[in-house]
């Protein structure tokens, strides 16, 4: 049965910095807030993400093995590379977002970091469906919105729409210490995105790099930013909205995180 065919309470949507890929087997101030949001969600029927760290030259969703990963990172220790997110396969969405998304492709590919580092944390019970919807990498910023305003019908329904990147991305200019004070661009850039979220200006986070001057200095490639504009897209005039967590790590990358319910 299609899940359109159903009506529940509206589920939330959420952007989350998910930084450091060791932040997955952490214990710190980002991850509690993590589990705390968790704890405090009531459970949805599925959860589709966007992770900045799948990219396609069209639109595409993604079938996963349960008992295995893709382990998108290199250089760390090894107990990164063990961590293990069973979680089940939205399947069941494939017919409704054929219907929403034009020549939408369906692949097979596991979840990569950007999906379990987050829900590892979020629901560690790895027990909610999910599906990853890549990012088209031929839309412009304002399409890419477009989609989100497209997907989020299915919010409607008790799935989760989850963006993972971040607010700020530029591993070049990073420093080695985690606690390093903030850089000056990367407070600015981190205060237009908040202050554009506040006033719900969703054409400023769309036209972003005209109108900040650090935009380039924050994202030198936009991977990690285009998941923000899809939480926006799926905003609706009613939601609520609060940053579930609000700092820096290694001086320069932001770990906001915000949250539409």
């Amino acid at each position: 049965m299609p899940i359109f065919a159903n009506q529940t309470k509206r589920a939330p949507a959420f952007f989350v910095g998910h930084g450091n890929p060791m932040n997955a087997i952490a214990d710190n101030t980002f991850t509690k807030s993590l589990r705390t949001l968790g704890e405090s969600l009531q459970k949805p029927k599925a959860i589709l993400m966007i992770s900045a760290h799948w990219n396609t030259p069209y639109p595409a969703i993604s079938l996963h093995k349960s008992d295995q990963l893709i382990y998108d990172m290199y250089g760390f220790p090894d107990a990164l590379y063990k961590v293990e997110y069973p979680a089940p396969n939205a399947d069941f969405l494939v017919s409704d977002l054929q219907k929403l998304i034009p020549n939408l492709h369906v692949e097979e590919r596991n979840l990569d970091h950007g999906v379990w580092s987050v829900l590892i944390h979020l629901f560690p019970y790895a027990d909610i469906p999910v599906m990853q919807l890549s990012i088209d990498s031929r839309l412009s910023m304002k399409e890419h919105f477009e989609m989100g305003r497209t997907i989020r019908r299915l919010r409607e329904q008790g799935v989760m729409i989850i963006g993972s990147g971040n607010v700020t991305h530029n591993l070049g200019d990073i420093s080695m210490q985690k606690n390093s004070p903030v850089v000056s661009w990367a407070k600015e850039f981190d205060d237009f995105i908040k202050n554009s979220i506040l006033k719900q200006d969703y054409n400023a986070l769309i036209n972003f790099q005209d109108i900040q001057r650090y935009a380039q200095n924050a994202h030198p490639t936009i991977e990690h930013y285009i998941p923000l504009l899809y939480i926006a897209g799926s905003s609706y005039n009613d939601d609520k909205s609060e940053f579930i967590y609000e700092s820096f790590e290694h001086g320069s990358l932001s770990m906001r995180s915000w949250l539409l319910k």
